[in-house]
């Protein structure tokens, strides 16, 4: 089973998808989030070409563990996202995946301006592979 991560920003979604094993997390692009919410064509794309079974959206959380002002907001357009494109949705901590994403881009080289169309795609991979690994170890 395919699963679609995205990370849910007011102006832009970050894409990711693992492989059909659920082993390895991997970037994929950014869209406008009004694209995504709405089902438009662009979004529909990334869809047919993954054909993810599950939508898994990033939820903020505050360094103490509970929801951050976001969250609100966020569930409201995951379930859109979810009721538009007719795919199940879940949600997944996304705590500091940004400043991974970040901290990762800013080791390659990349300036703040260079990192500015990656990082919310980054950030949707680290966290769906901290999900994936979660999943492996419990199984073990």
């Amino acid at each position: 089973m395919r699963i679609l991560a995205l990370d849910i920003g007011e102006v832009r979604v970050g894409v990711a998808v693992c492989d059909p094993g659920q082993r390895v997390a991997s970037p994929v692009c950014v869209l406008p989030a009004a694209e995504v919410v709405s089902c438009a064509k662009p979004f529909r794309r990334v869809l047919e070409d993954w054909e993810p079974e599950l939508l898994l959206c990033g939820l903020p959380y505050t360094l103490s563990g509970e929801e951050g002002p976001q969250a609100e907001r966020i569930r409201k357009a995951a379930a859109q996202i979810s009721d538009a494109c007719g795919i199940p949705h879940e949600f997944t901590d996304e705590r500091l995946s940004s400043a991974e994403a970040k901290r990762s881009l800013r080791e390659k080289g990349l300036s703040e301006k260079q990192m500015r169309g990656k990082v919310d795609m980054i950030a949707a991979s680290v966290f769906l592979q901290a999900w994936l690994d979660a999943r492996h170890q419990s199984e073990s």
